[in-house]
């Protein structure tokens, strides 16, 4: 037996096999992220002399899936705990590089928002991603340490609420508020798991979605978005464009699909189709039995990843592993909620399947940290919440 920084006792660690199931699900939807890159963006990358090359897009997202498997093998071998003690410093750096992000001559502006860093010659990377892991990073050592103290109100719970909202009100400074309800929504699930009082978690809840009202109600092309959830016909060629066209390219795709590559959507009709609205150009080339196969996927990482949660030998490998599996699930959810009509247009990608280096890089290592807990002896008989000890 072993005392933990937090004062907690553990078991040796016991290195296991890492959850192969959970790595096969990733693997699926990276290779099927590639190949579908590739055909959601030939269109664009062929017309345009900006970049020069048919297959622009997908060598930069080859390359990027290259660098977050190699790290992703780097994490899963490394004991989790190491990264317990660079909690803190890792949210310095987060709350650092959010606020460089809206620094004119530091932040890279695109489509209407200013969610880019730039560093130099590399290409540009979006803090806000990196931010995601952190904080589940940070919320697991600064919870973990907690577990007596979460029944009080101002011991816990409202200083929890401020480091998030803090973090929420960076992300929707750029504006990015797809992300920053990911991020919200990845820290109450990590709340609840932890052993948070209901009441209080309903209280936070309610003052979160008493903030969202405000935010929309305040910027009219939210409000518009809303209107055109409500009704996209009223207004076909505006602001309900990318709605119906989505729309049109799920209802094309029919059982079976067009086939791979086949796609009409992506002939400009589609907005960014091989970013945010990638799961439509999915569901026209592949057909329902292809965009039923990503969900199951998403649903097997889902269910492997709060396994492992449930199996974790501490505190704060419980509460990583259950951040970490509800961030990818809920981004998961909206992006596709997004594109099926769902809920209201915003743009988020579809995490290890979209074109984008920062949320590629940063998802494979969220799932080497999965891993890493994975490979870590389990409780005979866990506990359902991670506040409460395993026998």
């Amino acid at each position: 037996m072993g005392a933990r920084g937090d004062g907690t006792v553990s078991t040796p660690a016991v290195r296991q096999r890492p959850d192969y199931l959970l790595l096969l699900a990733v693997a699926a939807l990276v290779i099927l992220g590639l190949d579908m890159v590739y055909s959601a963006s030939y269109v664009l990358a062929h017309n345009s002399p900006t970049y020069g090359s048919d297959t622009y897009f997908l060598v930069r997202q080859a390359l990027w899936a290259a660098i977050g498997m190699v790290l992703l093998l780097a994490l899963q071998v490394v004991d989790y705990h190491l990264w317990q003690r660079l909690t803190v410093p890792l949210m310095g750096l987060t709350l650092a590089l959010l606020a460089a992000v809206l620094v004119s001559h530091l932040g890279h502006a695109a489509y209407g928002a200013q969610r880019w860093l730039r560093l130099g010659p590399l290409p540009p990377v979006e803090p806000g991603e990196f931010g995601k892991l952190s904080l589940i990073l940070y919320c697991a050592d600064w919870l973990g340490r907690r577990r007596d103290r979460l029944g009080s109100f101002r011991a816990t719970t409202l200083p929890f609420t401020l480091i998030v909202a803090v973090v929420c009100g960076l992300i929707v400074l750029q504006p990015d508020l797809g992300s920053a309800f990911v991020v919200a929504a990845t820290a109450g699930a990590m709340f609840f798991i932890a052993g948070a009082d209901l009441r209080h978690l309903l209280l936070v809840l309610g003052g979160g979605a008493a903030a969202l009202v405000v935010l929309v109600l305040n910027a009219p092309y939210r409000f518009e978005r809303v209107l055109a959830y409500m009704d996209p016909t009223k207004d076909p060629l505006g602001i309900g464009w990318n709605t119906l066209q989505a729309e049109i390219a799920l209802g094309s795709g029919g059982l079976l699909g067009r086939g791979l590559g086949a796609s009409r959507q992506k002939f400009y009709y589609l907005p960014n189709a091989h970013t945010d609205a990638i799961f439509a150009v999915i569901g026209e080339e592949l057909g329902l039995i292809g965009a039923a196969a990503v969900i199951l996927l998403f649903a097997l990482i889902g269910l492997r990843g709060f396994r492992i949660a449930l199996r974790a030998p501490d505190p704060f490998g419980a509460l990583l592993a259950a951040g970490i599996t509800a961030g990818l699930v809920s981004q998961a959810l909206i992006n596709i909620a997004v594109v099926t009509a769902v809920v209201p247009f915003t743009g988020i990608p579809l995490p290890l399947v979209s074109f984008g280096g920062s949320s590629l890089i940063t998802s494979l290592m969220g799932i080497g940290l999965l891993l890493s807990v994975s490979r870590r002896a389990s409780p005979p008989e866990p506990a359902v919440r991670a506040g409460q000890e395993a026998p």
